[in-house]
């Protein structure tokens, strides 16, 4: 019986098992092999082992052909920065609405749900553009500003690393919603309750019976907004310029401008590598946190 189990359960994840393999894997494999590559003069790469890709961003050069450049660690650090404010923007936003959502009618929240994905509707280009009309000196915040006289010029908002953080907010915001207000969903409301009749305050009842339920969610929300917004692209070759310019348009300008493949995929290996390892530390330690908060 035991063994037909197994094979029944075997039958059902091979597909998914197979697909991950070919599909994730793969590609990672690929680009893990070519990081340890030569990069080819023309274009594309030679079959020899080469670690100088990672000597140029960690300081081990050969200083002849390839040079050390703490410019890249900069941007990665850059980076990280400013996907860890989008993280706190999303949830400074989503929080307190999803408990107002949560006790919206049946069809009043399923209202909101839809004008939440809404935007997955529209291309995220012309959203991005949309953004840059709104920010551009001539655009409708500045003529709003100007009109009403709390400025005298028009702001620099545009092709700044304000307008990445608010373009990655705006875009990010969605995928912290739904994990947050799942876990809102299923706040155990007696424990509230409870809290409120033993004489708990609202800060109290918040820290020790709300936030431990909702910090799977927290926790959820923000590595599936922090991790995207690391590696992007095209938020920042919109809206930031060469002001915003992140880790991920390092990797697409040596794939496509540069053709140095090997030097992109180490750039994505170490992206790769230090994101896994900063969410795996943050989630691990906002669980323990939640568990901690719950216990006392």
């Amino acid at each position: 019986m035991m063994r037909r189990q197994s094979l029944f359960l075997a039958s059902l994840l091979s597909p998914v098992t197979i697909y991950l393999g070919i599909f994730f894997i793969g590609p990672l494999a690929i680009i893990a092999v070519f990081s340890l590559l030569e990069p080819g003069l023309y274009g594309g790469v030679v079959w020899n082992f080469y670690h100088w890709n990672y000597g140029r961003m960690f300081g081990w050069a050969d200083g002849v052909i390839e040079y050390y450049e703490p410019i890249y660690l900069k941007i990665l650090w850059r980076s990280m920065m400013m996907a860890m404010f989008t993280v706190i923007a999303c949830l400074i936003f989503v929080y307190p609405v999803t408990f107002w959502v949560s006790h919206l009618s049946q069809k009043r929240q399923m209202f909101f749900m839809f004008l939440i994905t809404l935007p997955f509707f529209t291309s995220l280009i012309v959203r991005l553009y949309a953004w840059l009309m709104i920010l551009k000196p001539s655009g409708i915040i500045n003529d709003a500003l100007l009109w009403i006289g709390i400025i005298d010029q028009p702001l620099d908002m545009i092709f700044t690393r304000f307008a990445v953080v608010l373009g990655m907010v705006y875009v990010m915001i969605p995928f912290m919603f739904l994990p947050v207000y799942a876990s809102v969903e299923r706040l155990d409301r007696s424990l509230i309750e409870a809290s409120s009749d033993l004489g708990a305050r609202g800060w109290q009842t918040f820290l020790k019976v709300i936030l431990p339920q909702t910090l799977p969610g927290i926790a959820g929300g923000s590595v599936i907004v922090f991790i995207p917004s690391v590696g992007n692209f095209v938020i920042p070759d919109v809206l930031g310029g060469a002001k915003g310019l992140m880790i991920g348009n390092l990797v697409e300008q040596q794939f496509l401008d540069a053709r140095n493949w090997p030097f992109g995929a180490a750039l994505s290996m170490v992206i790769m590598t230090v994101v896994l390892t900063v969410m795996l530390i943050y989630a691990l330690k906002i669980m323990r946190a939640g568990q901690n908060v719950g216990a006392s």
